[in-house]
Formats: C-alpha cells, structure tokens, sequence
C-alpha cells in the first residue's frame, strides 16, 4: 500500500475528496459503504488516504479506484478481505497477479461491471419480460432500476433452464434455502453483532462474506456429489 499512499499525497489537495465526498459517490452504487466501513478498510491497509495536518481523511482517485475494487470483489464475488489486499499487495509491487476464481486481471484494477436496464437485461440475456416478472415473482431476481452483471447471469441460467422445462416457480425453495443460510450466517455473527462499535460492524460485514463463501464451496460440493449418482 506504500505506493497508493504516496501517489495519493503527491495527487493535491484540490483532487482529494473527503469521507463525505467518497460516500456521496459510492454510495449509489455500494449502499452499505459508511464512514465506518471506510475506516474498518484503511485499518486492514487495503486504502490509505491521505491525512490533512488536522487529521481528516483526504482520498484521492487512486483511493477511490481501489475502494470500488475491494468492494466490488465483496459485493459480486465473496472474497475475504485478505485475498483481496493479497492481490493488491502483488499489484503495489509491480507484479501482475490472477484472483481466484472467476476473477481476472484484465490490465485494470477493476472489472468491466456493467448495469443494465430492464430492457437490455431482457435482450443480453436472450430472455422475455415474462420470463423476468416470474424470476421477481419466485424471489430470484430483486426488482431495480439498474441491474448487474450477476443478475444478467442468473437470467441467462433461467432462459436455459426453461429450454429443460425448469421454470421460476419451480426453484421458489431456493429463496427459503437462502434465508435459511441467512438465519445460520446471523447466529454464527451474534457475538459480533452484540458489540455496537463501528469497527465490530464493519467486522460483521467482512465475516457473513467470508461464511457466505464457505457455504457456497459447500452446497457446490453437495450438488456435484449428487450429480455422480446420476451417471451410474
């Protein structure tokens, strides 16, 4: 992180934003970013802003790029935060390293993430506004304004999964199967949760990733597992 660091504070105080500032334009985009969250990700060195001689935070666009890196790999892709900072560290250090995963390096610091409109949702996926309303009818889709590529992907599974005569309605448990791991995810967090300081919510936030990636590396196990039993 040295080297963010000191391209932050050789930036200029003209270009540098302050908490509210990042806040105003993330926001939009991450809804759960707060100040304390920011502060959680500077404690981890995964940012490091720069500080005036009274001690506020000053981000610059350096900051901000890597701030919309790290949570979009939260957001979209359940990596903890210290694969996350691992990458950053090997990219500080003039190496060019892969995430795991589905994750590419693809010569930017963060990913083409594109949102879509209803209307081009529906036509990238090779769907139907029917096929859509059933997927928000069966809590498989969450209604928005803009949607992203991770929604553009699970679309395109339901228009396949249609052709095999698997429809929204049919996959309904797949929503109680989430709450149900949601349910598992907020006992496992109570201790946590329990403590109101800033820096314990924003650890909460960091954990129900970290176990929401275990549990996925678990059902896929299952389903695989299952799936053998069908070839016999």
């Amino acid at each position: 992180m040295a080297r963010v660091a000191s391209q932050t504070r050789a930036s200029g105080g003209s270009s540098l934003l302050s908490i509210g500032q990042v806040l105003a334009r993330l926001n939009p985009e991450f809804p759960d970013l707060s100040p304390s969250k920011l502060r959680f990700l500077e404690e981890r060195h995964l940012v490091a802003p720069a500080r005036t001689e009274s001690g506020y935070r000053k981000f610059s666009s350096t900051d901000m790029e890597r701030l919309r890196f790290v949570l979009t790999m939260q957001r979209d892709y359940y990596l903890p935060l210290k694969v996350i900072r691992g990458y950053c560290d090997e990219l500080d250090a003039g190496r060019q390293p892969e995430l795991p995963g589905k994750v590419q390096h693809a010569g930017s610091m963060l990913p083409n993430e594109r949102r879509y409109t209803r209307d081009e949702l529906i036509r990238e996926s090779g769907g139907n506004a029917m096929l859509l309303n059933d997927a928000v009818s069966a809590s498989l889709i969450v209604p928005a304004e803009l949607f992203g590529e991770d929604v553009l992907a699970v679309l395109r599974s339901l228009v396949e999964l249609q052709r095999s005569g698997i429809e929204p309605r049919h996959l309904r448990g797949f929503r109680a199967a989430a709450e149900r791991e949601l349910g598992l995810i907020e006992n496992a967090l109570l201790p946590v949760a329990r403590r109101k300081d800033a820096s314990s919510r924003a650890r909460v936030a960091e954990m129900s990733r970290e176990i929401a990636g275990q549990l996925e590396i678990v059902r896929s196990s299952l389903i695989r597992s299952a799936l053998t039993r069908l070839d016999k």
